[in-house]
């Protein structure tokens, strides 16, 4: 079966997203910031819904997972429990590399803490949602875990991905991500060239996900903190605090 992958547009400039085996009526969703959208999606497609994939606690990211466990009864609720933070109507704790199955689905959680302590990215064949660990051109800011954590959870545990993993974040950020990218790399074409083809997704009311690894790896500046060209602009610093400067930089832009 194929693996299909709904993007569902929530709140301002949120995504949520409903995955499915074709040929199948199960589904799951991850992230669902409000119930509304993502029942309607559900509805047009004819799904059952049988599991709720949470990336961290942050409100915009499990607001709708009271009303969805109430309207299906018996609905696993998928988080991680490092950071002692309740996600509503969890029932389920998942672990850093530990597979499991629902939906028909085989998932990897993979730990990655730096926005929050209990962020988890989920690899599905070759799809991985990063919730707001990983977005289109940036990364997260460091709420709860420190910049060390998060270069770690972006530079060694999701970049040892294979390049043609497809990235599915949380937010619409891409335009503004790029804008700041160029500030860090105005000579890097391939920032620029992505910048030109986001504003025109965007002009057309189209999403900017998925990326892939292979082009995060080109234009985002938070997975480039090592590249000598991006070091240079920050004395030559260890890649962590080249990171760590260049998260400042982007906190304030």
């Amino acid at each position: 079966m194929t693996l299909r992958i709904l993007e569902v547009p929530c709140l301002g400039d949120n995504y949520a997203y409903v995955v499915t085996q074709s040929g199948s009526t199960q589904a799951l969703v991850i992230d669902p910031s409000e119930a509304g959208p993502v029942t309607h999606e559900l509805g047009d497609r004819g799904l059952d819904l049988v599991a709720i994939l949470t990336t961290h606690h942050h409100h915009d990211h499990v607001g709708g997972n009271l009303k969805l466990s109430h309207d299906h009864p018996g609905l696993a609720v998928y988080a991680h429990g490092g950071a002692g933070r309740p996600v509503p109507g969890q029932t389920h704790e998942v672990a850093h590399e530990v597979v499991f199955q629902t939906a028909g689905i085989q998932i990897t959680p993979l730990h990655v803490p730096g926005h929050t302590l209990d962020a988890v990215a989920y690899l599905i064949e070759d799809a991985l949602f990063t919730g707001d660990t990983l977005f289109v051109a940036g990364c997260g800011r460091l709420f709860e875990g420190s910049a060390a954590q998060m270069h770690h959870s972006l530079c060694n545990v999701l970049a040892a991905l294979p390049d043609d993993t497809r990235i599915y974040c949380g937010h619409e950020y891409t335009v503004q991500n790029l804008r700041f990218a160029a500030t860090v790399e105005p000579d890097n074409a391939a920032i620029r060239n992505k910048l030109e083809w986001a504003l025109e997704q965007t002009e057309r009311g189209q999403p900017t996900v998925p990326s892939t690894l292979h082009d995060e790896r080109a234009t985002n500046p938070f997975l480039r903190a090592a590249v000598p060209a991006v070091a240079a602009r920050y004395d030559n610093d260890p890649p962590v605090e080249v990171f760590a400067a260049i998260r400042r930089a982007k906190d304030h832009f």
